[in-house]
């Protein structure tokens, strides 16, 4: 049996950051040693009052090279893992499995033209950890992020988006990111309103961002719940495109934000 301590270290709380009185991001140190491709998982641990440990998975929302890790979360009422969350302070210790997890990474696309992100809730983590990733910036003509959230004051991140487009490292090709909100129950003068499937289907998506979802040009990623990306991916078959995998490079990429 592995030991506790080759598989877990703990890490100290940096910072935290309410959004919402139901979502917060949080930073916690990063060890020297631990190393991810944009777009991967980390597993955090916390202990209830009884010591016993509860876990959960995170997307990195962080850069590479960042001495930090960010993560996005979701509070749940009178969730096991995230009432503990919401209570942790800086200097508080959390603890995180040395190895990074998950396939939704751009290295299992073969080439395209066109990167979609379609993302709902805190499905938007991964991608930015995606899009601060120097390679992708070259390797796609056109990144496209697709944000669905219910209410508008869900859509977070918005001010770091938009900085992306200048960041120094891809600033001659940042014009190359369209951000496209989504919201489902109010309205905003800049988002559409439904739900990400819908509007692919009826081609609202596509006619906004100016590009066509084809399997020769498009590579999609999707993150989210679990019936939005059951029903995107519906939608994207329907387009032509394909499930990717290891042993057959295709067109999509999923995974369950929650």
């Amino acid at each position: 049996m592995i030991a506790l301590d080759e598989k877990v270290t703990v890490a100290r709380v940096l910072s935290k950051r309410s959004w919402t009185p139901k979502l917060l991001s949080f930073r916690l140190a990063r060890a020297p040693g631990f190393r991810f491709v944009p777009g991967q998982f980390a597993r955090l641990g916390l202990r209830k009052p009884n010591g016993s440990p509860v876990w959960r998975a995170y997307s990195i929302a962080s850069a590479t090279w960042d001495d930090h890790l960010e993560f996005y979360s979701i509070i749940v009422p009178g969730g096991q893992f995230t009432s503990l969350l919401n209570n942790l302070e800086a200097g508080d210790e959390v603890m995180i499995e040395r190895a990074p997890y998950g396939f939704l990474t751009t290295n299992r696309f073969a080439d395209g033209r066109d990167l979609w992100m379609l993302a709902t809730g805190t499905g938007l983590a991964p991608f930015l950890s995606i899009l601060q990733d120097e390679a992708n910036w070259r390797r796609f003509e056109r990144l496209v992020l697709v944000h669905g959230v219910r209410e508008s004051a869900e859509l977070t991140y918005r001010e770091e988006i938009a900085a992306l487009r200048d960041h120094p490292l891809w600033a001659d090709v940042g014009e190359r990111l369209s951000y496209q909100p989504v919201v489902s129950r109010d309205r905003l003068p800049q988002a559409l309103s439904g739900r990400i499937p819908a509007l692919l289907d009826d081609g609202t998506l596509e006619a906004h961002a100016g590009l066509r979802i084809t399997p020769e040009h498009s590579r999609v990623m999707v993150c989210g719940s679990p019936d939005m990306v059951r029903d995107t991916h519906r939608a994207l078959i329907a387009k032509g495109c394909r499930l990717s995998r290891l042993a057959a490079p295709a067109q999509i990429a999923v995974e369950n934000g929650w």
